[in-house]
């Protein structure tokens, strides 16, 4: 064969291959994150499988999510969120270790890596979404104002809170939303929502915001005080979802598959009823 054509024909043969062995790796590669599979290990994932630990970073205090359990001397925290965080644990068949802390101190401890996920009834805002990822949601929840049963006849509507000082948990939805909506409200920012029921008992504030499912178990074992009645927030639907560092799609699709497990197997509701109770049982310890 002549040199030259020797050398095209040799090229072109290479060429071929090339895109033969292209068009066969890309493919399969592209049907297969098309099917949901073999998703790329996430940096959090390899992580928790390389330590064989799940750390969930938390902030009790906030029953019937997560709340010290008063019958041990151990602090355990118990509460609807762990209870997530233990079936996710055991999906990933790692050992759970839970970190408390204050609620300002949780978002960061989860974006330098301290903790692997955030679980702790924590709402998915649009302002969050933009440095976090988070899970499907689970037990949507009405924003609600406690008051003083003394106080019933003097809050009929949410105008009349206006310029009162209004009880929160800091860095919580329900701080932005009674900064957004009460108008002039002063507003006592405190680290756990028992504080602002006691600064509501006491006199110093009006009113308390907390979500409905959190503050259910305050009337049970407070018989002055109630839900202010027929007072809605124009954005007072709250959802709560685990919150991941970006980029963990393989712990993403693990934590909403626990979401969704024990949503439709009906634990969820089972696991707020108990945790109400548990939460009356550990104030009567106190």
């Amino acid at each position: 064969m002549d040199k030259k054509l020797w050398m095209k024909a040799a090229l072109a043969a290479a060429a071929a291959a090339g895109v033969m062995l292209a068009a066969g790796c890309g493919g399969s590669a592209e049907k297969k994150d098309d099917a949901g599979k073999a998703a790329p290990q996430g940096k959090v994932m390899q992580k928790i499988k390389e330590s064989g630990k799940l750390v969930v970073g938390t902030a009790s205090g906030y029953p019937p999510y997560e709340f010290i359990d008063a019958s041990k001397g151990d602090k355990t925290v118990i509460g609807i969120d762990m209870e997530i965080a233990k079936a996710l644990a055991d999906k990933l068949g790692v050992k759970l270790e839970i970190q408390d802390m204050n609620f300002q101190s949780l978002l960061s401890s989860l974006a330098s890596g301290k903790v692997d996920i955030a679980i702790s009834g924590i709402n998915p805002t649009d302002e969050r979404r933009k440095t976090m990822d988070f899970s499907d949601v689970y037990l949507p929840t009405e924003q609600m104002i406690l008051i003083r049963k003394a106080d019933v006849d003097k809050y009929k509507k949410l105008e009349d809170f206006y310029g009162k000082n209004i009880a929160v948990q800091k860095s919580t939805t329900q701080e932005i939303l009674a900064k957004n909506e009460i108008k002039d409200a002063k507003i006592v920012g405190l680290s756990h929502v028992p504080e602002a029921v006691l600064e509501l008992k006491h006199g110093k504030a009006d009113g308390v915001v907390v979500e409905g499912i959190c503050g259910k178990q305050y009337l049970v074992y407070n018989d002055d005080i109630m839900f202010a009645e027929g007072i809605h927030f124009k954005n007072g639907t709250k959802d709560s979802a685990a919150a991941l560092q970006k980029g963990n799609e393989d712990l993403l699709k693990a934590v909403n598959e626990v979401i969704k497990e024990n949503t439709d197997n009906g634990n969820f509701k089972k696991w707020e009823e108990e945790y109400i109770q548990k939460s009356v049982e550990n104030a009567k310890l106190q």
